[in-house]
């Protein structure tokens, strides 16, 4: 296959935030131990008229304007996400018609947890790869749902990630993938249910840790590379205290996992959640140097990408606003306001 990779990216975050400690009195918790446990200390929330389409379209614009591209060029649009608006009705053709791509080869919705988006980015590789399209655009995208008390409250946030994989004028070359998926039932939610369920016993080590550390490392043999050849690494980002981890036990520094560290003041975006840490690392990182990013989603699967950025990231660096820039100078709101931008309060 020739080389694929990476020609455009966009993100899009809501402007709206909600401070740990503001859903904590509400439930009366302690919000200090709830930081310390987490480290996450804000999250993202969507305006009352955004979901998971609106901030998808917006993802995908922000990848196409940053590079100028003829959307009719773009033969596959794939969203993954595990908040779809409607159960029957894609969200990528939406996408698809917003952006001006149709009428294009094919379009389709993914559906694997918080790792649809790098699902999405496989698909695309293969079709790009394969030279039945010209470009592919893959998307993780979610307003993710959280029961009010639930532990999953403190972190469900809201935001995409848009990339437009092609083989020619590449800002970054996807130079090898690699995925671990077992059955694991650590989180679902049936057909019906406003919010999801999770087996807390099965959340860590079976589950996050299994599948990020073994789709990694399988990376790396296949690759033949060590932690020291990668400059960033990018795990999903469920909460602060997992990815750290998962980073340590791999071999990996702080130094390598600060730059797409991004949960703290962001939350978890699911599908958007390793892709938005690429995204932010992709905003500063200079040509040569390569990043290991590894998704996860419930259910259970990890994909793991060689990213190495190429010389043409310079033309992009200010044309789309950077992941540093959107979670900048936030709104925040009280719980009874994200509540009812959250659709929580039922009439």
């Amino acid at each position: 296959m020739d080389s694929v990779g990476i020609v455009s990216y966009g993100a899009y975050i809501p402007r709206y935030r909600i401070k740990v400690d503001e859903i904590a009195e509400t439930w009366g918790e302690d919000g200090d131990s709830i930081r310390k446990s987490l480290w996450v200390f804000e999250k993202s929330v969507p305006d009352i008229d955004e979901d998971t389409v609106t901030i998808a379209v917006e993802a995908a614009r922000s990848a196409i304007g940053r590079r100028e591209i003829d959307p009719l060029r773009i033969g596959a649009i794939y969203t993954g996400s595990e908040s779809h608006p409607y159960v029957v009705k894609p969200t990528s053709t939406i996408v698809a018609e917003a952006i001006g791509a149709t009428p294009l080869l094919t379009a389709a919705d993914f559906e694997f947890a918080c790792k649809g988006g790098t699902a999405a980015i496989q698909a695309c590789m293969g079709l790009v790869g394969s030279g039945m399209i010209d470009l592919g655009l893959a998307i993780g995208s979610d307003v993710a749902q959280g029961a009010p008390g639930d532990a999953l409250e403190y972190t469900a946030a809201a935001g995409g990630v848009a990339l437009v994989i092609g083989r020619s004028e590449l800002a970054a070359e996807i130079e090898a993938t690699y995925s671990l998926t077992t059955d694991m039932p650590d989180f679902w939610r049936r057909d019906g249910m406003p919010y999801p369920e999770h087996g807390g016993r099965f959340t860590g080590e079976p589950a996050y840790f299994r599948h990020i550390i073994g789709a990694a490392q399988g990376l790396m043999e296949k690759t033949s590379t060590t932690p020291g050849d990668y400059d960033y690494v990018v795990l999903h980002q469920p909460n602060g205290k997992f990815p750290m981890r998962a980073a340590r036990m791999l071999g990996f520094t702080e130094r390598q996992l600060g730059p797409g560290f991004v949960v703290p003041h962001l939350g978890n975006t699911y599908s958007g959640s390793a892709m938005m840490g690429l995204a932010a690392v992709l905003d500063l990182a200079e040509p040569g140097e390569r990043i290991l990013m590894a998704s996860f989603g419930s259910g259970a699967g990890s994909d793991a990408f060689l990213v190495r950025v190429l010389d043409e990231i310079r033309e992009l660096r200010e044309k789309a606003p950077s992941v540093s820039e959107l979670l900048k100078d936030p709104t925040y709101v009280s719980y009874a306001t994200y509540a009812r931008h959250k659709g929580k309060m039922k009439m």
